[in-house]
């Protein structure tokens, strides 16, 4: 570990590297414990990757895809002779005004809260001091008696693929596309390129989603999985499962994937969406002894320390879950910790996941196979979206809700959900799966009463349909 005798120009309780919802959650949680706080944000406006280049802009994305959708698959409107065309980039153009009203937001959070925001890159000089070094060229030397590094992550780009040649893409880059491609090639079937394949399916894209696992998104339950898959392909969607990539070509006016099987897949575009790499370089890590790993990514301890204990890495920078939701809350947990010396463990299966495909995914708790293999007697309740009349009302008849639960206490140990509002529908299991004892039972969802017609009846359903399954 290196030193030098470079003299602060200011000091504070916690400095945090990083303005994305990680960085965001420690920052007014550190606030919060009377600590003084600084951040670091070497974007030009704060909200990180999460505000300017994923969640918000995406989303935002997928909305008015939805919207259009919406319109051009209404009756009502095909009989009036309504049909909408807008292109990508004007498509895209609804995401800003959603990213300036997220950005003043959160800049007011830091400034009503008293949090000092500098603009620029931080290194570590020694364990106790960062140099920021500014766009205008300017240095400043912080320092604290505690860090959080929430620097986030970036798309893994390969070195032998051109990401330089304009019809090349990754998932920060691809919004940024002046036109809507006639056909496209998404290599990697992750979360992120289940979603973009299907925003772009949703355009009439022609589409070659590359997979090199077996099935879409094995971590969720095999039925999920099977339904995400068959809704793709319904759609018009190729998938190709267990393939890899030998290299890529490209033209003037389209690119060539070569995969290993011998396939070529022709297309206008290329989105690489096969993996990410955490943000840790330039922060000076050798300086105080932290190493990666070599997906970029810091190691933590449940309290999210690194090997020091006085320096906290939370979000996409320690790997998965890598979610905006669980980054927060990894923020909070790490303020807290730094404040207290102790605080309640940040619980993995507490968080849900969203997925933001078409139609959305969300999942909590335990998938069957996984119940299976723990030997655990289980049983299943479904409820069909396309029975219940708050869907068949909205004209979105595809999805189910699923509830897993303890064949004797009743006790709900996963929610699988499928469809329209799968990821809003997901709170009211999550809410019931984290109370104690007996209130978490099929009991709850068959004896409450809900507002019909709603989606969330989907819950009195399938608990009746699981527990008729008992008799």
């Amino acid at each position: 570990m290196t030193t030098s005798t470079l003299t602060p120009d200011s000091t504070y309780d916690v400095i945090v590297i990083g303005t994305g919802p990680g960085g965001e959650g420690a920052a007014m949680e550190a606030t919060k414990q009377g600590k003084s706080v600084a951040v670091v944000e070497k974007q030009p406006r704060i909200g990180g990757n999460c505000t300017h280049l994923g969640t918000i802009p995406s989303k935002s994305l997928r909305a008015a895809i939805y919207r259009m959708m919406e319109v051009n698959n209404s009756t009502h409107f095909q009989q009036l002779g309504v049909h909408l065309d807008v292109g990508f980039r004007d498509l895209r153009r609804s995401a800003q005004a959603v990213i300036e009203k997220q950005v003043a937001m959160r800049r007011g959070f830091y400034d009503r809260n008293d949090v000092t925001v500098y603009n620029g890159t931080a290194s570590f000089l020694d364990a106790n001091r960062v140099q920021v070094d500014e766009p205008d060229g300017d240095t400043r030397i912080l320092s604290a008696s505690s860090f959080v590094i929430a620097t986030g992550s970036r798309p893994y780009n390969p070195p032998d693929v051109d990401f330089n040649h304009p019809r090349v893409f990754d998932s920060d880059t691809v919004l940024d596309m002046s036109e809507t491609p006639r056909a496209m090639t998404i290599y990697g079937a992750g979360v992120i390129g289940c979603e973009y394949a299907s925003m772009f399916r949703n355009l009439s894209v022609k589409l070659n989603l590359v997979n090199t696992r077996s099935n879409l998104l094995d971590f969720l339950d095999d039925e999920i999985c099977d339904a995400l898959s068959y809704h793709m392909r319904d759609t018009g969607v190729r998938i190709r499962n267990n393939e890899t990539f030998d290299h890529v070509e490209t033209f003037d006016d389209h690119v060539v994937v070569h995969l290993k099987s011998g396939k070529q897949l022709k297309s206008d575009v290329l989105l690489w969406a096969n993996g990410r790499s955490g943000n840790t370089e330039n922060l000076g890590l050798d300086t105080i002894d932290i190493t990666p790993n070599h997906r970029g990514q810091i190691e933590v301890n449940e309290n999210f320390q690194t090997i020091h204990e006085h320096i906290y890495a939370v979000g996409d920078v320690i790997g998965p879950p890598a979610l905006a939701s669980a980054a927060y809350v990894q923020g909070r947990v790490a303020a807290r910790h730094l404040g207290n010396g102790h605080c309640e463990a940040f619980e993995m299966q507490h968080v849900p996941t969203g997925i933001y495909t078409s139609p959305e995914i969300s999942s909590l708790g335990k998938t069957e196979k996984q119940l299976t293999e723990e030997c655990v007697p289980y049983e299943v309740g479904h409820s069909m979206f396309k029975s219940l009349a708050r869907a068949q009302i909205m004209g979105h008849p595809v999805g189910m809700l699923k509830l897993l639960f303890h064949r004797e206490t009743l006790e709900i140990l996963g929610i699988h959900c499928f469809g329209v509002n799968a990821s809003e529908i997901i709170h009211i299991g999550q809410a019931i799966m984290a109370q104690p004892g007996e209130a978490n039972t099929l009991l709850y969802f068959m004896n409450t009463t809900f507002n019909y017609p709603t989606m969330a009846e989907a819950y009195r359903v399938a608990a009746l349909n699981g527990y008729n399954r008992l008799l």
